[in-house]
């Protein structure tokens, strides 16, 4: 490490710590020439994919542009905050885990759907009535259809009519005040 002070190309680690969140470490460092001392900061680069559009166009991975898009999927969904960052961080690992250096929007967008049938079957079907473009009614009572047969929505709300499931089994959130 260069001194940026000197530019004398030895310095020395005095000190080392992680951060809180354990993804950095900071190091003081002592320049050999001329004793002055700085901080530097150390964290792993990863390199994401870059996201193929529909259309052939080419964008670089945006975990901001993809944390838009959870939150217009659960607009007013009983989903807390820890609960969508942790989406979108198994988003982006999935992404990050092809290991591919150009990843199509589409797979990007059936990790997402995987998520969102996780966290919130409405919130699911908003997602998927745009992504897969549905047509009309009957696309969305298919796709209805596809997720009571396949998820039985322990902890959701039911997707038409029916009992209402309480989100906590000591506090029933859904009542009528």
């Amino acid at each position: 490490m260069h001194c940026p002070f000197c530019q004398h190309q030895d310095t020395r680690v005095i000190d080392s710590r992680v951060s809180d969140d354990g993804a950095t470490i900071r190091r003081r460092r002592e320049c050999e020439a001329c004793g002055e001392r700085f901080s530097t900061l150390e964290t792993v680069e990863i390199k994401m994919p870059v996201i193929i559009k529909g259309d052939g166009r080419r964008e670089p991975f945006d975990a901001k542009k993809l944390r838009r898009g959870f939150d217009r999927a659960l607009h007013k969904r009983p989903v807390s905050e820890e609960q969508i960052e942790a989406a979108v961080r198994a988003v982006v690992h999935q992404s990050r885990m092809t290991t591919e250096r150009e990843l199509p929007s589409r797979r990007v967008g059936e990790f997402v759907m995987a998520e969102l049938r996780k966290l919130d079957h409405v919130a699911f079907v908003r997602f998927a009535s745009v992504y897969r473009s549905f047509e009309d009614v009957a696309d969305f009572r298919e796709e209805l259809d596809r997720l009571e047969r396949d998820l039985p929505g322990e902890g959701q709300l039911p997707l038409l009519g029916g009992d209402v499931v309480p989100f906590d089994k000591n506090v029933d959130k859904n009542k009528k005040r």
